[in-house]
């Protein structure tokens, strides 16, 4: 079996078993104790798909039926493939394949206006409905902040959007700019909370309108507007700049660009917060998966390649949280509600879209529990004096702050 050349070396925990196209069962064992997972290839093609290109091709036969999990689910499966991947050594092809994504990650990450506003529209201009499914009530479409795991996913967010407030040190009347407003939850809660006015960017026409129906029904569209534009066409100067979950699809290439314009559109005594996925390995390149059919042009990188950029262009980097494990499980509940959901959300698409996205949901949170994926929040400032000299301000304004829900926890606790 070719595949075999591969899995022999790649398994050092548990048993996965593969049922070839022929019936033929392939047993390959590890020398530590763990689960054995059983896998069916229903296409002959496939084995010699997945040996040259398992990244690209395992989650395309997934998706298409030709690739499935006989006792388990996609998730068991995936966590039993990242966590051998975590064990076994580099074998021989690792740096082969990833050698030929970084020999083209520069052309794949080249992001420019056009480009970046049809990336945008395939992955935020799916039906309204569906991100309901399996999101909060507030729609944050990234990572939570999970002080415990014992409390909801609800309150997780809520309290992701203080984390962020407190480390922006905000006053009523500022001008704030938010880099990818998605649809509205962290603008209209900074104007709420603190007085602000907010001025948010989005690239995606379904998400602009939700974000602006949204600022009304709360009462805030007097301070918080929603514009249809890139980051590169503001003009306008802000006392604040905040950008979560944004940065994730500017690309390589861009990211002196993207550097220059937050340095240009923030005041002098301004503060600026960008919170993103990362890796902890170094640089990297995008699985040809999920570039192709959920985040084309999406790219998470270390902070080795982020860190000299903000430096180059004279911004002080006053304060760098990594978040390792919140965003796994933030996955966690997200993958547990579209389960629930998922009758609904094959009645809005079909089956084939309900296995992509599960393997993007179960995949995600593999790449965060095994895989070095990781979310940093980066603060930064242009002189050395914007902010305090202690992180004690974050936590008294926290405190300051606390919605109902977690104030409860937290006494709880």
């Amino acid at each position: 079996m070719l595949l075999g050349l591969l899995l022999r070396h790649l398994v050092a925990k548990g048993t996965l078993r593969v049922i070839d196209a022929r019936g033929t069962v392939h047993d390959f064992a590890g020398d530590i104790e763990g689960p054995t997972i059983t896998v069916k290839l229903h296409e002959a093609k496939l084995e010699r798909r997945l040996f040259f290109n398992p990244r690209l091709y395992l989650g395309q036969a997934y998706m298409d039926g030709s690739f499935t999990v006989e006792d388990a689910d996609i998730y068991d499966f995936l966590l039993f493939i990242g966590e051998n991947q975590a064990l076994a050594p580099h074998s021989m092809v690792t740096p082969l394949y990833q050698g030929f994504g970084r020999a083209l990650r520069l052309f794949q990450q080249y992001n420019y206006l056009g480009r970046a506003q049809k990336n945008a529209a395939h992955h935020y201009n799916l039906s309204d409905t569906l991100y309901d499914l399996f999101l909060d009530n507030d729609r944050q479409y990234s990572c939570a902040y999970w002080p415990t795991n014992d409390i909801s996913l609800e309150e997780a967010q809520a309290n992701k959007k203080r984390h962020l407030a407190a480390k922006l040190l905000l006053r009523p009347g500022q001008k704030v700019l938010d880099i990818g407003s998605g649809w509205g939850g962290l603008a209209i809660y900074l104007a709420k909370e603190t007085g602000v006015a907010v001025t948010g960017l989005t690239l995606s026409s379904e998400q602009l309108k939700v974000a602006e129906r949204r600022a009304i029904a709360a009462g805030v569209a007097d301070r918080v507007k929603f514009l249809l534009r890139d980051y590169r066409e503001e003009r306008a100067v802000y006392d604040r700049i905040v950008s979560v979950g944004m940065f994730e699809h500017v690309g390589v290439p861009h990211y002196q660009a993207f550097f220059r314009k937050m340095k240009e559109l923030l005041a002098e005594d301004g503060v600026a917060l960008l919170h993103s996925i990362g890796r902890m390995d170094g640089p990297a390149t995008t699985n040809p998966w999920l570039r192709k059919y959920i985040f084309p042009g999406g790219y998470s990188p270390s902070l080795s390649e982020v860190v000299p950029v903000a430096e180059k262009v004279g911004l002080w980097i006053t304060d760098i949280e990594i978040l390792r494990l919140h965003y796994a499980q933030t996955l966690r509940e997200w993958r547990a509600r579209f389960t629930a959901n998922r009758d609904q959300v094959k009645t809005l698409y079909d089956e084939r879209f309900c296995r992509m996205w599960e393997f993007y949901l179960a995949g995600s949170e593999v790449a965060f529990r095994w895989g070095g994926h990781l979310n940093f929040q980066m603060q930064l400032a242009k002189h050395i004096d914007a902010v305090p000299l202690t992180r004690d301000y974050i936590t008294d304004w926290e405190r300051g702050h606390m919605p109902p829900l977690l104030e409860r926890v937290e006494r709880a606790a």
